[in-house]
């Protein structure tokens, strides 16, 4: 606000001097015309030969005729009759209808004079009329100007003042109250929204921009709290596992520990440890490169061989290599991995059947795991693709997963610009996970 009020007192300041500077040139400007005006009829007259004298001019203007020689022929009344207006030097300076100003006591006027020359007569009998109009009266009315301006404009810039300090501090109110609710929630005061002024402006739109911004922080920070909550459990599991077996065997003799069953017990839950740590990496880098486009190794993948690979580890599983070749662009492992996720999931719920399958639609490869069991509601197919979601019939930790099997799968997929779906089977109940990828170009 400062800087705005600095340029409008430059402005106004510039525009005041600019009114006394034109004035004063327009007013300048009159005095010459006039004087021009008396000059040019008593050239007429003079052309004429009909000049009278006195001259006839009005009583503020002294007019006199000058021949070449610097005598005075005729003036007007109150003129001096013997001394020029001008000297000799500023007579022959002075051209034709040319105007110069001289100090008034020297005619006997007030102030200074505006003085012009006009040429008249026969041209062997050249004259000079000099008129001298006062100008003191212009300069008069150009000081009251330069003097009601000094007597306004600090006043005019003290209510400009205020002016714009009431109208800025009613437009930037709103932004007042968003900066204190700003510091009450960084503080922690009150819950995170900051108000929404009624006009619907800027501001207000800047407020709900705002109010949208901090809602997602907030979403954020509750997802990251509870994946960190389930992060902690999930790994406490296997901890509390592998302490209590070691505490057993600590306390029992050497001799009635049995060594190869208690590191089969502790390998198991470091594997699991270690596949939950992979997963939790995988997911926090995911993360962090969420603003980043991912592009994942592009090598061409052969999805019937991939698939054959990985279904050979899974003896329940049915699968049929394909007679044509699917290939995609990708990455190998992760693809790999997507697919033994699923497997993992299927086989863990299915009745009795598991089946793997790899066809072509178009510009798509479609990768499906279909399985037996008992299926999930329709409602709850997109939140298992939360982290650490698991449905009530599975909840069991020693029997399921960590929660993170599905979720991987949909951020290895997003990698390969695919998507994911689960949808119930014909006849139900069961389960198909479609996995829909672009198909590789050549």
């Amino acid at each position: 606000m400062l800087v705005s009020l600095i340029t409008l007192v430059v402005g106004l300041a510039g525009g005041g001097v600019v009114l006394v500077v034109t004035m004063h040139f327009a007013l300048l400007r009159t005095a010459t015309d006039e004087a021009l005006d008396t000059a040019d009829a008593v050239a007429k007259l003079v052309d004429a030969r009909s000049l009278s004298d006195p001259v006839p001019a009005a009583p503020s203007v002294r007019v006199q005729v000058v021949d070449a020689a610097g005598r005075v022929l005729s003036v007007s009344a109150g003129a001096d009759r013997l001394v020029p207006i001008l000297y000799p030097r500023e007579m022959t300076a002075l051209t034709d209808r040319e105007g110069t100003d001289i100090p008034g006591p020297r005619i006997g006027l007030d102030g200074r004079v505006r003085v012009v020359a006009v040429r008249a007569g026969p041209p062997d009998a050249r004259v000079t009329v000099l008129v001298a109009r006062p100008t003191d009266d212009l300069t008069q009315s150009v000081h009251l100007l330069r003097v009601a301006l000094l007597a306004t404009f600090p006043p005019l810039i003290a209510l400009l003042a205020l002016v714009s300090w009431r109208v800025s501090g009613a437009a930037l109110r709103p932004v007042e109250a968003l900066r204190a609710g700003a510091e009450e929630i960084t503080g922690g005061t009150r819950p995170g929204r900051l108000p929404e002024p009624d006009s619907r402006d800027e501001i207000h739109a800047l407020a709900v921009t705002l109010n949208d911004m901090l809602h997602r922080l907030d979403a954020a920070r509750a997802r990251q709290r509870a994946f960190v909550a389930d992060a902690a459990h999930e790994l406490r599991s296997p901890l509390t596992n592998m302490r209590t077996e070691l505490e057993v065997a600590q306390v029992l003799p050497p001799a009635a520990t049995d060594w190869p069953a208690l590191t089969g017990d502790l390998l198991t839950d470091v594997e699991r440890l270690s596949r939950l740590v992979d997963d939790l990496l995988l997911l926090a880098r995911a993360d962090d490169a969420s603003t980043r486009p991912l592009t994942p190794a592009r090598e061409e993948v052969e999805l019937g061989q991939l698939l054959a690979e990985v279904a050979g580890r899974y003896p329940a599983v049915e699968f049929e290599r394909p007679a044509v070749p699917q290939r995609v662009l990708g990455d190998r492992d992760a693809l790999a991995r997507v697919v033994a996720n699923l497997l993992d999931n299927a086989v863990r719920h299915a009745a009795s059947a598991v089946r793997l399958e790899v066809t072509g639609e178009g510009a798509y490869r479609i990768i499906a795991v279909t399985d037996d069991g008992p299926g999930i509601p329709a409602a709850d197919r997109e939140r298992v693709f939360d982290r650490f979601t698991r449905l009530d019939d599975a909840r069991a930790r020693d029997a399921g997963g960590s929660g993170l099997g599905l979720a991987i799968v949909r951020e290895l997929v997003r990698r390969h610009r695919g998507t994911v779906t689960l949808r119930g089977t014909v006849p139900p109940p069961g389960l198909r996970a479609e996995v829909r990828l672009p198909v590789a170009s050549h």
